[in-house]
């Protein structure tokens, strides 16, 4: 790797932060989060407890991974609020335990909620199809939060951490949505996993994890984040013949950097529907992006000092068809590797991209078409193959 890692991500950082606010404000809605409640209940919960009333814990509890859950909460835009306070579970590991389960459309804020096999949850059979979840830490359970059932979750502010998966579902047998705004997620082995469920996330840290997501049914959509230092940036299988696919993976305005890889060695290419990237920064990864989609929009990117470019192959099935779709105005500087490469008989225009002293080929893209505009030198194995470029 070439050693101008800090200052590009520096940059990057900059270049983000400098461009937020307009993106948040035309992503956002103002928060009712801190909406003041009258609080009738509090002092007097016990773990077991089904809450009816807004509620304000004024005390930890610790609560047996043998019970059925440690709160449950039951009415209709009900807020329990956890004072600050941690619900944690005591006893042995239960996958089973379930820390704060929402039967109704309701809020949990305030708080933590650690050791459980679901943090929280909407359970099978619940009436909530709209739950709110607002500055709580998640920490160390099996799944930080989960939904059985047919619900969509808004997330805000809060810290997902040491949990098997931090945001989860029922196999088979849920659907709904995580919307997921200015949250950190760190040492999750799987930060969000898509399983009948899409996920929309904002202005959001992935850090130190296994892996950021996993999408195996469903679409995945993060603006204005930062994925880095994680193993790997994430996995999108094929499913062959079967029933599940990642219909979109879609990047606006995010850095993803310095992660050791973009996707676990065993399942090395990713392969959506479809690939969209737009105005984000890849900088310093151990790999190159590998993605083998049916369409593809990856526009305004740099790809800088990684391990490889981006490589883009057909996505395997049955009846393979070639590749289509726009890449266009990204530049490709200094990877170990080749900036950009197309496997034929992948078919995406190529327009007006910079490609910059690559160890490999600048441009190698034999079967796309050459929309024009293209630039490339001081690539090692040449500047382009298939279409052409000029010099300056």
């Amino acid at each position: 790797m070439k050693q101008t890692r800090g200052f590009v991500v520096a940059m990057a950082v900059t270049t983000l932060l400098t461009g937020a606010s307009d993106v948040q404000a035309r992503g956002t809605v103002p928060s009712d989060a801190e909406a003041p409640v009258v609080f009738t209940g509090g002092a007097t919960v016990r773990c077991g407890d089904t809450i009816t009333e807004h509620t304000r814990l004024t005390r930890d509890l610790y609560c047996p991974s043998s019970a059925p859950f440690a709160l449950q909460v039951v009415g209709e835009g009900i807020v329990l609020d956890l004072g600050g306070h941690t619900v944690r579970r005591t006893g042995p590991e239960n996958f089973e335990s379930q820390g704060i389960a929402l039967q109704n459309n309701s809020m949990v804020r305030n708080g933590t909620i650690q050791g459980f096999g679901r943090g929280i949850i909407v359970p099978y059979g619940s009436d909530a199809t709209n739950v709110r979840l607002h500055k709580l830490a998640l920490l160390d359970n099996t799944a930080g939060v989960y939904n059985q059932n047919f619900a969509n979750f808004l997330i805000t502010e809060c810290r997902v951490s040491g949990n098997d998966i931090g945001l989860s579902s029922e196999f088979d047998a849920s659907i709904g949505s995580f919307d997921v705004r200015s949250s950190v997620f760190s040492g999750n082995r799987i930060a969000l996993f898509a399983d009948y469920h899409d996920i929309d996330v904002l202005d959001s840290t992935f850090t130190s994890n296994g892996r950021a997501f996993y999408c195996w049914q469903g679409l995945i959509r993060i603006r204005s984040s930062t994925i880095a230092w994680n193993d790997a940036v994430g996995t999108i299988p094929n499913d062959g013949d079967g029933p599940r696919f990642c219909a979109e993976i879609r990047f606006e305005n995010t850095l993803i950097a310095n992660n050791a890889a973009f996707a676990q060695a065993t399942l090395p290419v990713w392969q959506p529907y479809k690939l969209s990237m737009i105005d984000s920064l890849v900088v310093h990864n151990g790999t190159g992006l590998q993605a083998g989609p049916l369409t593809v929009y990856i526009d305004g990117n740099t790809f800088h000092d990684n391990a490889s470019g981006l490589t883009l192959s057909d996505r395997e099935g049955l009846f393979p068809v070639p590749l289509t779709g726009i890449v266009r105005g990204n530049q490709f500087l200094a990877n170990d590797g080749d900036g950009l490469r197309v496997q034929p008989p992948s078919t995406p225009t190529v327009i007006d991209n910079l490609a910059l002293n690559n160890t490999g080929f600048g441009i190698y893209a034999p079967t796309a078409f050459d929309g024009g505009g293209n630039v490339a030198r001081n690539n090692t194995a040449g500047n382009c193959v298939g279409i052409v470029c000029a010099r300056h």
